[in-house]
């Protein structure tokens, strides 16, 4: 047997994970925790993640506040046929800050490795040393799986400081008023401070492919034309994240390669739509902090038994999702949002919490669609796909 080293050994430091430690070290400030990644940090430093105020239960707020980044008493978005102001609070926080917490917290411990595997009980390291615990949680980023059928939402950020202020003062979850180019993009905006914006071009696309010079320059050319004079581009922010279309979730979550408890998107936590992820890693925060005395094997059958329940409950947006990559076409999807946009801001809110009624989803898809509902019925899958996606 190997002498545990630590309480808790946490693979991949992104969001998941970074909760997760959190969450553990204020529940059981006795542990000793890792996180074991071969950037260190810099998997959490190089990411923004944002919910809408109405995404998670009061409760975890106080959870976030030393989190934030920015907060805000509402958003924007725009359409080629619509625009619209909604009054939901949205906010973000960032990698920065929750690496200083994890910094902050002395009985976490950054372990610069890679893993190389994972066992029952330790993980192998890429400088052939082992380390064992109790709990062990896989939070290593997406895995490819036949088993899951999607779609990709990929992106390109700058973080931009500008030569006078920008006046904004609330963010844009979506300019689709750009150029569609096959795909259904917009432009995401969000002000970070008086002259200091995040504005990324985020496209739903069939592939996972992203040209990033390319994109980069639409953002800066998008920035001109809104007359941000750009002094500085403080940071690069890359994703691709899943868009679910279908799939056989007990077959995937059978596929997991270690007896690792999954998290993150490695553990299909994320919105199916979407792609947002930090509602999700808030709620499996607490079931890891509930069920984590019980060790890997407790906290992996809580986790996936989590899973499947929120499959089985957001099948309605994996419907919606083939509707935008199988029904409409490429610079058509936009449409789709467009209409969506219309409905009022409640239904919006339960949708982007995922917490849709019956009446909600009976609205989303009464009327005439913007885009054949036969077909994306009738999408069913002839093969899975697979690829890599990573956030």
């Amino acid at each position: 047997m190997d002498r545990p080293d630590f309480d808790v050994l946490l693979a991949g430091a992104g969001l998941a994970n970074g909760l997760i430690a959190l969450e553990l070290s204020d529940r059981y400030p006795q542990q000793k925790i890792a996180l074991v990644d071969p950037t260190g940090l810099r998997s959490a430093i190089d990411h923004t993640w944002c919910l809408f105020e109405t995404d998670v239960p009061s409760h975890h707020w106080p959870r976030l506040e030393g989190l934030l980044e920015a907060r805000w008493s509402g958003y924007r978005v725009a359409f080629p046929n619509r625009s619209r102001q909604l009054g939901t609070g949205y906010a973000c926080i960032t990698g920065d800050r929750l690496a200083a917490a994890l910094r902050d917290r002395p009985r976490i411990e950054i372990v610069s490795r890679a893993v190389t595997r994972i066992g029952a009980g330790a993980v192998d390291l890429d400088d052939g040393s082992r380390m064992a615990a109790p709990l062990i949680i896989d939070g290593r980023g997406a895995r490819a799986s036949k088993h899951l059928r999607i779609g990709f939402q990929k992106f390109v950020g700058l973080e931009v400081r500008l030569r006078r202020p920008h006046g904004l003062d609330h963010p844009i979850v979506m300019d689709a008023t750009v150029a569609q180019n096959g795909d259904y993009r917009f432009i995401y905006v969000l002000p970070l401070g008086p002259d200091r914006l995040l504005v990324e071009d985020t496209r739903y696309a069939d592939g996972p492919q992203l040209e990033i010079p390319a994109i980069e320059t639409a953002v800066l050319r998008y920035a001109r034309a809104r007359r941000w004079m750009v002094a500085d581009v403080l940071r690069r922010e890359v994703g691709v994240l899943p868009v679910a279309l279908d799939g056989d979730i007990d077959a995937y979550l059978k596929q997991a390669d270690s007896p690792a408890a999954e998290v993150g998107l490695r553990g299909a936590f994320f919105h199916p739509t979407t792609g947002y992820s930090l509602p999700d890693a808030l709620a499996v925060a607490d079931i890891v902090a509930r069920e984590a005395t019980g060790g890997t094997a407790a906290v992996a059958r809580a986790l996936q038994e989590h899973a499947r329940r929120l499959w089985r409950e957001r099948g309605f947006y994996r419907l919606l999702n083939r509707m935008l990559f199988k029904a409409a076409k490429g610079d058509e999807r936009y449409r789709v949002l467009e209409r969506f946009y219309g409905l009022p801001q409640p239904l919006i809110e339960r949708f982007y919490a995922g917490r849709s009624t019956f009446a909600d989803k009976a609205r989303v898809l009464s009327g005439r669609p913007p885009v054949p509902l036969w077909r994306a019925l009738k999408a069913a899958p002839p093969a899975w796909r697979h690829a890599h996606v990573s956030a």
